[in-house]
């Protein structure tokens, strides 16, 4: 006999468990259950709290790269002057 309640009737979870079979528990809004999915996707776009010193800003980051083509480069300028 099969249950006509609503909780039945929900869409399941579309992840795959450890031995292959899908997951039979009920999805919430991001198409996963609570274990495959958790209650939220990911942190919310803009989030100020993920940045919290700076060193991953986009300016941050060409600074260090700049810095590591200055290093390259006199390092090779001192293998020329000593080679």
């Amino acid at each position: 006999m099969q249950s006509r309640l609503k909780m039945h009737l929900s869409l399941r979870c579309g992840a795959r468990t450890r031995n292959g079979t899908p997951c039979r528990s009920p999805a919430m809004a991001n198409g996963r259950c609570r274990m495959h999915g958790g209650k939220a996707p990911g942190a919310a776009m803009g989030n100020s709290n993920a940045l919290k010193h700076g060193r991953y800003t986009a300016d941050a980051i060409a600074e260090r790269r700049e810095l590591a083509a200055l290093i390259r480069s006199m390092r090779g300028v001192i293998e020329e002057v000593d080679g």
